[in-house]
């Protein structure tokens, strides 16, 4: 099991899209945290994007869950980068590799 940091990048544009969307998507997140996907999550402080924790077998693997999430289905996410992550201290470190 790997660790990867996604970005997601949103758009002014999109901010009734995200609205009408985020119920979903905290909900997806929500089922995810309890499987032991998500470790953790939340919005950049200016609006600007998130960043999301996640443990996957692959990036492949990731991907595909992502795709799964309310808030790209509804259009909400300009961009996306996911990085494979190797965290050596803090709350995560046991859990890399």
């Amino acid at each position: 099991m790997s660790i990867f940091a996604v970005e997601y990048v949103y758009d002014a544009e999109s901010a009734e899209l995200r609205a009408q969307h985020r119920p979903a998507h905290r909900e997806w997140l929500a089922a995810l945290v309890e499987e032991g996907r998500v470790l953790a999550s939340g919005p950049f402080a200016d609006g600007a994007g998130a960043l999301l924790i996640f443990t996957a077998e692959s990036e492949e693997d990731l991907n595909n869950l992502l795709k799964q999430d309310p808030l790209a289905v509804g259009g909400g996410i300009s961009g996306l980068k996911t990085t494979e992550w190797q965290p050596v201290t803090g709350a995560f470190s046991h859990l890399a590799s």
